[in-house]
């Protein structure tokens, strides 16, 4: 049987008008995670505004957790590589917390400033800092284009220094952007400007995990189908390419309230994300 034909490749990555209320993201996370990140700030346990780089958004957020951390989660916006910033995840840090890990949220200088090559550069100098402050395991996820940067830490040519990557001990993608190759035929491509050369370099997809690699694609049900299909493609191909993969598409989730799971210590996606080798 053949797959539908994509006509408006526009329409097919659009997410907001094509949710029930879409419009009010991203204004209903910045609501939870500015009184998250001003408790944790009044607890102690918020280093704010973390330098990893030279640029204005080369800044992260590390919430600490009671007693020694267990490890470090660090969690990557999404935005299309070209909108928001670390502002807007705080609380979806509290799940982690629970489990005694630190959590870095980096902000990442967006396009058309820098190209998606570059972030990815930036990401990976975000994980040595925040590495270099917290000891034990790291486990990446990141959400829509977040997803594609915390894939690309795990490939082969990973931007990542070899005693750092050697400490990512699992990768979980939140409806995560694989194949970057569609990106280019998207009016948003006037900002991102991704062509084919890039594209092929920085689609996960299209490139080996590093040995030893785990890695969960988690998507919403209820998402637009090139979100699913991008992660049951990542997660097929990579464990052809011998890494340990799972795929789970969350019953009654769309692309914004996907990442919601986070925030609680007890939920399916958190335990997944904290979920030992």
């Amino acid at each position: 049987m053949y797959q539908r034909r994509i006509f408006d490749w526009n329409d097919a990555y659009a997410n907001g008008v094509n949710i029930p209320g879409g419009d009010r993201w991203p204004s209903l996370w910045a609501d939870v995670s500015g009184p998250f990140r001003e408790h944790m700030a009044i607890e102690g346990r918020a280093q704010l505004d973390v330098e990893y780089g030279p640029r204005p958004r080369n800044r992260m957020d590390i919430f600490l957790p009671k007693g020694e951390p267990a490890g470090l989660v660090v969690y990557i916006h999404g935005g299309f590589w070209r909108l928001l910033d670390k502002s807007f995840g705080s609380h979806l840090a509290a799940g982690p917390l629970a489990h005694g890990y630190a959590v870095a949220m980096p902000s990442y200088t967006l396009t058309p400033e820098v190209r998606v090559t570059e972030i990815g550069r930036e990401i990976a100098a975000a994980i040595e800092r925040a590495g270099s402050m917290v000891k034990g395991p790291i486990l990446l996820t990141g959400h829509s284009a977040g997803g594609q940067l915390a894939t690309r830490m795990v490939t082969a040519t990973s931007p990542l220094g070899r005693e750092t990557a050697a400490r990512v001990n699992n990768v979980v993608s939140i409806s995560g952007l694989h194949d970057l190759r569609p990106m280019v035929r998207l009016n948003y491509n006037n900002d991102i400007r991704i062509d084919d050369a890039e594209a092929e370099v920085e689609s996960p997809v299209l490139l080996r995990p590093m040995d030893g690699t785990r890695l969960i694609c988690w998507v919403g049900q209820a998402e637009r189908s090139e979100f699913v299909r991008q992660s049951e493609l990542l997660a097929n191909i990579w464990t052809g390419l011998g890494a340990s993969t799972a795929f789970y598409a969350e019953p009654d989730k769309h692309h914004f309230n996907i990442v919601d799971g986070l925030a609680y210590a007890d939920h399916p996606l958190t335990l997944a994300l904290v979920a030992e080798k």
